[in-house]
């Protein structure tokens, strides 16, 4: 069953692909997305399977490189982690291209999109079964080249082609130190397999290696190095630049892509990494304060965009954000969470945008719709589910806490980075502070979107606005799917991923957190450490209960989100109210502020905007970090090419060389050429005075002799 989830995209992306001329348009699509459908079925039986029977199970298909001590096998891993993103990746690829038979349906190249949807479906596929970092690298890089592929699928227009080499080129700047992290990985446990490095990582906790002249301790310098990689795939600040401009694809790209699948790779590795980011307690910190810095920084700059895909690209930077603060402070399953049910209402929140602009004929800015919801009711009542779901509408401590799917995965980041901070965890209390912040910011963008596009006056054309409507079914229903996912995801799994079940769940792929079940104020579960002393050693076991003992005291306890009585049963420490209900208070804050500057003040953001303050410009300009790469690398690049070329080339090389000496050899040569006339009598000439020469150095030499 996993090779056919694993391999059928491929071979349908093969065959749309080489034989889509021949085969023509919908058989292509056909064949490409009832692959992925049928992936998307069968990862969904394995999820089950998986994580109800924990059946885990590591399939090796083929010796893939074997040289010397480097023997690498092509496998296919299945268990919780794996199988968590095989649903996420499949069932949002399958969605999309069953939306993309409506979007695509006048594209001529249909075939070509479709393989390139069915490819990347494929490398993301190969990444997160991975059963060593090689393979995981070889998907990493597929999905770069599929992103490529798709973000400047309409390669006749320059600003699709800038943003796929922008965002190629900035993926292999994170993809170097990824590679140099492979490779310190196997210098020092000699094995790029998971199993192999996870068991050893106790004895090497002390291994100092030396890099660029100076020492560092090797496990933070490989988790450091992994981590760069991270941040490229995920879009984390300083590399983060791609994904906006990434927007320029296809929309059904941007949620494939962008919202649900590639951007979670990062995520995904530094989960799957955990053991090595257990033992690297400053580079965790560094992942927590990247994660909190991209988490603020994209909701600043998304409250300014007025193109609407891009308000959602920021969007999604932000939470993205939140995942790696997360798993910076050890809560990798409320990451994992998170991440989990963004693909959902953030996959719907993007093929709604590009119902949107479907239906005003290719309209994106924003400051160009207005009063739509009538044209278009049943996108808005879907972008409505989804912006709700994303900002987190939900009551705490109703019913145990009722609210859509955000609500839980969202809030339970907030509420563990809480715990985190009273554990005394570095930045734990900062990343709360921040989560609610953002919370705050993310309400208010959100909700300045659906009321900037369907509420107020149209500020468009008039006669686009009476031609709008909602999309075909083939596009409706994809979005309808992913709904029911952002409104129910979060309750039916949080007991899985995050509370009284998550020890079953993940078994040994991921730690439980602080708020399962069993959870004695030990930071992971004593079940857990004590797996941990079976497969790290017993002297790093001994060290993570002195650890576990510290947090205890700090009261890193257990309580179950939205669980029985108060907040979940009172096993241990838990949150206080007021932390239960700041996030709440935060998103109505949001809304309240977006409702009177949208609805009740229409206009007022525009002569604000007008008014083009030192703040606005700021925001608007995206912080200028775009303008301060271009300062720094483009137009540095360009002045050390120029001085190569203009300097060391054209004056030093060319000067030395083809203009100096060989172009005073080449101006002999010439002299020397004339000589060569064709004509007898200039030759008997020469050779006279060749004879009258030599008889001069002969009697000369003779006279000498005397």
């Amino acid at each position: 069953m996993a090779p056919i989830i694993v391999f059928g995209p491929l071979i349908a992306s093969f065959i749309a692909g080489v034989f889509g001329n021949y085969i023509g348009h919908r058989v292509a699509q056909i064949l490409t997305t009832g692959a992925v459908v049928l992936s998307a079925i069968l990862s969904w039986i394995v999820f089950f399977d998986v994580t109800g029977n924990g059946n885990t199970y590591t399939i090796e298909l083929l010796t893939w490189m074997s040289v010397g001590n480097f023997d690498v096998s092509w496998a296919i891993k299945v268990d919780s982690l794996s199988a968590v993103m095989l649903v996420v990746v499949n069932s949002v690829s399958a969605l999309v291209h069953i939306y993309s038979w409506g979007y695509m349906s006048h594209d001529p190249h249909r075939a070509r999109f479709f393989s390139y949807l069915s490819l990347f479906t494929f490398a993301m596929l190969s990444l997160v079964t991975a059963d060593n970092f090689l393979q995981l690298f070889f998907g990493w890089e597929g999905v770069g080249l599929a992103s490529y592929l798709l973000i400047g699928f309409w390669y006749k227009k320059k600003s699709a082609n800038d943003a796929a080499i922008k965002a190629f080129v900035t993926n292999r700047v994170g993809d170097f130190g990824f590679a140099l992290g492979i490779m310190a990985l196997f210098h020092v446990f000699g094995s790029v397999k998971f199993e192999d490095v996870f068991a050893q990582i106790g004895d090497h906790a002390d291994t100092v290696l030396a890099f660029a002249g100076m020492s560092f301790n090797a496990i933070e310098l490989i988790a450091f190095l992994l981590f760069i990689g991270a941040m490229g795939k995920s879009a984390q600040f300083f590399l983060h630049v791609w994904l906006p401009d990434a927007m320029e694809g296809p929309t059904p790209v941007s949620a494939l892509i962008h919202a649900a699948t590639m951007v979670t790779a990062g995520v995904f590795l530094v989960c799957r990494a955990f053991p090595i980011y257990e033992l690297a307690p400053a580079t965790s910190t560094i992942v927590t304060a990247i994660g909190i810095l991209t988490c603020f920084f994209a909701a600043t700059v998304g409250m300014m965009q007025n193109d609407i895909k891009r308000v959602i690209a920021y969007s999604t930077c932000s939470q993205l954000g939140y995942m790696f603060f997360a798993a910076g402070l050890g809560l990798y399953s409320a990451a994992m969470f998170h991440l989990f049910t963004h693909a959902f209402f953030k996959a719907l929140l993007f093929l709604g945008a590009g119902s949107v602009i479907h239906g005003l004929h290719d309209e994106q800015d924003m400051r160009k719709m207005g009063g739509t919801y009538q044209a278009l009711p049943g996108t808005y009542l879907l972008m409505i589910i989804g912006t709700m779901a994303l900002t987190g509408v939900g009551i705490p401590m109703l019913f145990g806490g009722v609210g859509l799917a955000g609500f839980y995965s969202k809030d339970m980041i907030i509420e563990e980075a809480f715990l985190a901070g009273e554990a005394g965890i570095p930045l734990g209390m900062v990343a709360f502070w921040f989560g609610v912040l953002v919370a705050l910011m993310t309400s208010y963008y959100s909700w300045r979107v659906i009321f900037m596009t369907f509420h107020g006056k149209y500020r468009g054309e008039k006669s686009v606005l009476d031609k709008a409507h909602d999309s075909p079914p083939v596009m409706m229903i994809p979005l309808v799917l992913l709904a029911v996912g952002a409104l129910f995801a979060g309750a039916m799994f949080k007991e899985d991923f995050v509370t009284k079940g998550a020890f079953s769940f993940w078994q040994e792929s991921l730690p439980p957190g602080p708020y399962a079940e069993g959870n004695y104020g030990d930071t992971y579960g004593a079940e857990y450490r004590a797996s941990l002393g079976e497969h790290h050693g017993d002297d790093h076991a001994a060290d993570t209960h002195a650890d576990d003992t510290h947090a205890e005291e700090a009261g890193y306890g257990d309580a179950a989100h939205g669980g029985e009585g108060d907040h979940g049963e009172d096993h241990g420490h838990h949150p206080p109210v007021w932390v239960l209900w700041m996030p709440f208070g935060a998103t109505v804050i949001g809304f309240l502020t977006a409702w009177y500057f949208y609805i009740t003040r229409e206009g007022l953001p525009a002569r604000m905007a007008a008014q083009n303050g030192p703040l606005y410009r700021l925001l608007y300009n995206k912080w200028y970090v775009d303008e301060i790469y271009h300062f720094i690398f483009v137009r540095g690049a360009k002045g050390l090419g120029d001085l190569f070329w203009k300097i060391g080339d054209v004056r030093i090389i060319d000067g030395l060389g083809p203009n100096g000496f060989a172009a005073t050899a080449m101006a002999a040569a010439r002299r020397v050429a004339r000589a060569q006339s064709g004509f007898l009598y200039h030759y008997a000439f020469v050779m006279l005075i060749g004879v009258l020469g030599f008889m001069v150095w002969a009697l000369a030499g003779g006279a000498g002799g005397q």
